[in-house]
């Protein structure tokens, strides 16, 4: 439904990152093939939507969430590596990661920091293990102080040295889903929608958005939607580079595997 909703809004490009895992990525690229595949049989013009692919990193110490997009082939790899260091702390279905663990091996990856002033000394550390790879994630929630919090994030944009992109951290494609958003929301959290209260989110505004509404939106920092372009122009990695690879076979020197295994 993301795709499928960025193409008619003739977005140029869309970020599918879930938490912690890369699980939901494949529908979505299946959706975009499917897109071209069934413009291409009815003679029109393909979509110009490209799709890049990553995670939201969620962290268990404090640091503030990093929306990781892989450059290149290489970085899809230490991105995966990471999240099954993740898992393999903790029970299935959940992942456990410290900031340590994405900068032990974090070339490659493009990272979006939906951070707040009070976290600047993370982001300096982050900063400074990828050079030239870490902007601060800019948001318009319509929640009332969303001036105030631009203010904010491009003062430490300044401070640190970092770009603000601007980002529509959607939920949902359309405004029309916020409802079902609410009720898997009360599902996850074991709570009744009647008395969920701030469980919820306040508005309908967490859906994609068509360019002119994110430049409306951002008119006062119209560099933070340029910015979003030129990240987009920087990934060359597609899932269409992937293909199965059988593990090498564990067997002694001299045997065939079906003999070994026999």
């Amino acid at each position: 439904e993301m795709v499928a909703r960025a193409i008619a809004l003739g977005l140029d490009g869309i970020g599918i990152a879930d938490r912690n895992t890369v699980a939901g990525v494949v529908r979505a690229h299946v959706a975009l093939r499917d897109a071209v595949r069934a413009a291409a049989e009815a003679g029109a013009p393909p979509p110009r939507l490209r799709l890049v692919v990553g995670a939201r990193l969620v962290f268990a110490d404090g640091t503030p969430d990093l929306v990781a997009y892989p450059e290149d082939r290489r970085a899809w790899g230490r991105l995966t590596r990471l999240l099954t260091t993740g898992n393999l702390r903790a029970a299935k279905g959940a992942c456990t990661l410290g900031l340590d663990d994405l900068l032990a091996d974090c070339e490659g990856l493009l990272l979006i920091a939906l951070a707040e002033p009070r976290d600047a000394e993370r982001l300096q550390r982050i900063a400074s293990a990828c050079p030239g790879r870490l902007w601060l994630g800019a948001r318009m929630p319509r929640r009332g102080d969303d001036a105030r919090r631009l203010r904010r994030l491009a003062g430490l944009g300044r401070q640190l040295g970092l770009a603000l992109v601007a980002t529509n951290d959607a939920l949902y494609a359309h405004p029309d889903d916020r409802p079902l958003h609410d009720v898997l929301t009360c599902i996850r959290e074991k709570a009744r929608i009647e008395t969920a209260g701030r469980l919820l989110e306040a508005n309908a505004e967490r859906h994609l958005k068509p360019a002119a509404e994110m430049q409306r939106l951002f008119r006062h920092c119209p560099e933070a939607v340029e910015e979003s372009l030129r990240i987009l122009a920087r990934i060359r990695f597609s899932l269409d580079e992937l293909s199965y690879v059988y593990p090498r076979e564990p067997v002694p020197d001299g045997w065939e595997p079906q003999a070994w295994l026999e």
